[in-house]
């Protein structure tokens, strides 16, 4: 098996049956050997039917079906986890993700790339506050992390086979395949795209705040920057207060009059309490994680499988 396209999908129907026209296409004209693994989030419209009944006219088209919804990460790591390519490409089948760009991709990895990944020009279409937070915490994640994440890259990308065998082995619950690729290494290029509007539908995968949970496993799943901010602050904060205290202890001492009263002294103890409740939170994210991850449990559970 050359090339295994890996396609996380969840209520999907309208959009399945134009993915693989136009992806069937470009794959034959670069191989016959070729693989489609839809990774199936149990969904109430017809995704299911619509995979099966292209299926049983290209046994080509594979499904995993999950036992209840797994969410996009686990859903693209099991389709890692059953291809059998060696190479191996992660989309989306709203055709945001060009089909048109597998065959620079396949030509990238041909040239001894590891990893292909597609990345966007610019952000155009989505909302300011999607592109602030998206902006912002590429940066963050790039400034902090210990590894580098190029940004306005998504899933979209090309791992050749050694590449996917590190992935599928690491025991991470987070499913942050960006950071992760990025953890694995080796030899990595990217092809530039303008991303297209969707083709039918919204999206049912990483709105505002799955975006946002995202970017907070791209901080704190590599990197202890964050506590050590934490710490930081609190030292400041600490100081700040020593001083305080000493400015009050001279103005008494000296018998002037404090210029401040009650209104400074709750602003100082409302900031006080920011702060201690901004470190309780950065350490309840790392805390959380470090629970999902000692409870082992598995990443997905797969109810069907056809084409395996």
């Amino acid at each position: 098996m050359l090339i295994s396209i890996v396609v996380p999908v969840y209520k999907e129907e309208k959009n399945i049956p134009e993915f693989l026209s136009r992806v069937v296409k470009i794959l034959e004209g670069i191989t016959r050997e070729f693989e489609i693994i839809f990774s199936m989030d149990p969904s109430p419209d017809r995704t299911e039917e619509t995979i099966l009944d292209h299926r049983s006219r290209d046994q080509r088209i594979k499904l995993l079906k999950f036992s209840r919804r797994f969410g996009q990460p686990m859903a693209t790591l099991a389709g890692l986890q059953h291809a059998r390519g060696d190479a191996v490409i992660a989309m989306d089948v709203d055709l945001q993700d060009p089909p048109e760009l597998l065959t620079d991709m396949v030509e990238k990895w041909r040239e001894g790339y590891d990893v292909v990944y597609a990345q966007r020009r610019g952000r155009k279409g989505e909302t300011w506050l999607k592109r602030l937070v998206a902006g912002t915490g590429y940066r963050l994640i790039n400034k902090i992390a210990d590894v580098k994440i190029p940004p306005n890259t998504g899933d979209f990308r090309l791992m050749s086979r050694r590449v996917v065998d590190e992935i599928i082995s690491m025991k991470e619950a987070h499913g942050f395949l960006r950071g992760m690729v990025a953890v694995v290494g080796f030899r990595q290029t990217s092809v530039l795209f303008d991303r297209p509007p969707r083709f039918e539908g919204a999206g049912n995968y990483n709105r505002f705040f799955g975006s946002l949970r995202i970017g907070f496993n791209g901080i704190f799943c590599f990197s202890n920057y964050a506590l050590t901010l934490s710490t930081i602050f609190g030292f400041i904060t600490a100081g700040f207060s020593f001083l305080l205290m000493a400015t009050y202890l001279f103005y008494k001492l000296m018998g002037w009059q404090i210029l401040w009263g009650n209104p400074t002294l709750v602003i100082l103890i409302s900031f006080l309490g920011g702060i201690q409740l901004i470190s309780v939170g950065i350490l309840g994210e790392y805390i959380g994680r470090i629970y999902e991850e000692v409870k082992n449990r598995p990443k997905f559970i797969v109810d069907r499988k056809e084409g395996f």
